[in-house]
Parts: C-alpha cells; structure tokens; sequence
C-alpha cells in the first residue's frame, strides 16, 4: 500500500477509529485480554447478554455468560486458538438464546482475543434459500384452483338436482374445496415478492385492534384466557404496513391463546419495550438497519414439542392436531416484508413461550 511521507496514508486521518468500529457492529463483540477478562463490549453485547458495558468490563467472562455446550466453554480455556460454534445455548442476564459465537485471537498481542455473539435464529431466517422453497407451492397452488373453481360448481349443479336428502353431499363437496381454496391463498400468499409499502404506524393501536378481533373470535373454550398489556408508553411509532402489523399479531395472539387455554390460570400478555437497536443483517434494499422497538406475545401453554422448536418457520411444521403449518411461516414473510425480524424463544423453567417481533422507529 502507498504511503504518505511519515508513513501515513492520505486518508488515515479520515478513518474511523477502531472503537467506533466496535460500536457500530450490528452482532455482539467482546474483547478479552490474556486472563479472560472482558475490556471492551459494544451496544449489541450489552442487549444480547443483558448487562451493561460498565458492569462487564472487568470482569470474567463467564460471570454473566454461560453456555449449554462444555465442549465449547472447554475449548474457549485456550487463547492461542480460534473458534467457531453454532447454534449454542446461552443464558445471560435476558432470556436464553441460540448463538453463533466466534473466538479470534489477536495477531501480535498474547492472549487477547475478540468474542462475537450472533443470534443463530436471525441467522437461520435471513437468508433467501426457503423463499425459494415457498415458490413451488404457490405455482402449484396456482395452478390447482382452477380445477377446484369447476368442481364447486358442479357439485352445485348437481345438488339442484338431487332429492333433499341427498343435497347434503354435494354441500359438503362444495364446503370442502372452498376449505381447500382457502388453503391455496395462505400458500399464494407465501410465494408473493411484492414490497409492501412502510409508513409510521402506532404499535399500541395495532395491538389492540388485533386484541379486539382476537376475543371477538373466541371460543367458549378461550373464555377463561386472560389477555394483559405490558406496555412502554414513551415508544415512537414504529415503521410498518398496518394491515400487515395487525394480521401479524392476530396469528400469533390467536396461537397463544389456543397454546395456553386448558390450563388453569392461561394468560396471554403482549409486552412492548424499547431493546436499544437489534442489528438486522439485510433489508429489501440490501442494508443492515437497527430494530429497536420489540412487540412480545408471551403464553404460559406448555409449549412447542422440543424436536419442532428449529422448524416452527417452516412450511407444513406444526403441533396442531388439525394445522396446516402455514400461520407461522406467513407470518415471518409479512415481518420481512416490513423489514423486521421474529424470533421464537422457549423457557421451560418459567414455563412460558415468547415470540418477539423487532421493528424500526420512525
């Protein structure tokens, strides 16, 4: 590289200092000194591990930090050495959470290293391979309604000429391909590309009007659901499509409630907080953005069986003796396309599960 006279390049004094560039990192990054100790910590670390950088620093880092994989903790005793792990279990002062969780020592200085912590959910959900996936169904779905829309209107053809008491069984022809077109717009809906568009939009609002038809809808089985609010009032509006935010929180406060309404005390609270900026990787316009408002759906059901926790966003993946497996990936589609993240997390010692939704502010 060319240098200045002195050894300075042109630019260097136009570059950003190394601690801002710490700062600015979307993921996670601890830097460690020979003995583990932690001496710096950016904005992202102190929202991950729920601990302040002052309160870190100083401090080992396995005194808020602790990890589900010993093989990991144990390979981590060796400062020499880089690592990479995925899809660890970490418990920090906030609630547990799946990392991706890097080790790089530092050239020159011994000991000293450099610890990134990336959420693995995020990670698994940002990519674009499953919208691919998504396609083929909607093609296919595209392509089955037709057929569909000539057997409906034979089966009311029919049902004309049919005696009364057989009249019944080209309804049920009729009830059930209209079961089967419904299904095929959830799939359509799954495949579509189109941006929809953004505007500010009131967090509280929206989550009262999905609230409202949520209840309107119940069941006499869902009568003894309690629904609480734990809501920041001081939050600015958040960047968003309305009708999307509130078709969002319908699915899922509609998924709490069926998750929660056998047992005895079942509480749905939906809880709004300011997080401090969650790093998205990419957006439609291929930049990272800061997602610091978070709308939370909590139930205390017992949750998703544990061999499903992975794959809840997938397509045909469900618990429900009678899903269909497509609310939860359509819902992660319509937080995409408002540019914000979902994530799902399971806490088998407070016995509750939390979907967080992270969007921009306005």
């Amino acid at each position: 590289m060319t240098r200045a006279a002195g050894g300075m390049s042109p630019a260097s004094e136009a570059r950003p200092p190394i601690e801002a560039l710490f700062a600015g990192l979307v993921f996670a990054a601890l830097l460690l000194d020979e003995n583990g100790l932690v001496r710096e910590a950016n904005h992202a670390a102190e929202t991950m591990l729920g601990r302040s950088a002052a309160r870190m620093i100083g401090s080992d880092i396995f005194e808020f930090m602790q990890l589900d994989n010993d093989r990991v903790r144990d390979a981590m005793a060796d400062p020499t050495q880089p690592l990479v792990a995925r899809d660890i279990g970490l418990r920090g002062s906030g609630q547990p959470v799946d990392v991706n969780l890097t080790v790089s020592p530092i050239a020159g200085y011994a000991g000293w290293r450099v610890l990134t912590l990336s959420d693995a959910g995020q990670a698994r959900m940002s990519g674009n391979s499953d919208s691919q996936a998504l396609r083929a169904p909607a093609v296919l779905s595209h392509e089955i309604k037709n057929p569909l829309a000539a057997i409906k209107g034979a089966a009311q053809l029919v049902e004309r000429k049919l005696v009364p008491a057989d009249q019944p069984l080209a309804q049920l022809i009729t009830n059930e391909v209209d079961r089967i077109a419904s299904l095929v717009d959830r799939m359509q809906h799954l495949g579509r590309e189109t941006a929809q568009p953004l505007a500010p939009c009131n967090l509280h609002e929206a989550i009262r009007r999905a609230v409202a038809t949520v209840r309107a809808a119940q069941r006499p089985a869902d009568e003894g659901v309690e629904f609480a609010e734990e809501f920041d009032p001081s939050l600015p509006s958040v960047v968003a499509n309305r009708e999307l935010l509130e078709q969002v929180l319908i699915n899922l406060l509609s998924n709490a409630r069926d998750a929660c309404c056998d047992q005895s005390d079942a509480k749905v609270t939906v809880r709004t907080r300011f997080t401090g900026g969650i790093g998205l990787s990419q957006t439609r316009g291929g930049t990272a953005v800061k997602l610091p408002i978070e709308a939370a759906v909590i139930d205390n059901g017992p949750g998703v069986a544990a061999e499903l926790r992975d794959h809840i966003f997938e397509p045909f993946v469900t618990s429900k003796k009678n899903g269909q497996g497509l609310g939860l990936p359509l819902v992660r589609k319509l937080v995409r396309d408002m540019d914000g993240r979902i994530s799902h997390l399971r806490d088998d010692r407070a016995g509750r599960t939390e979907f967080r939704i992270n969007l921009q502010s306005d």
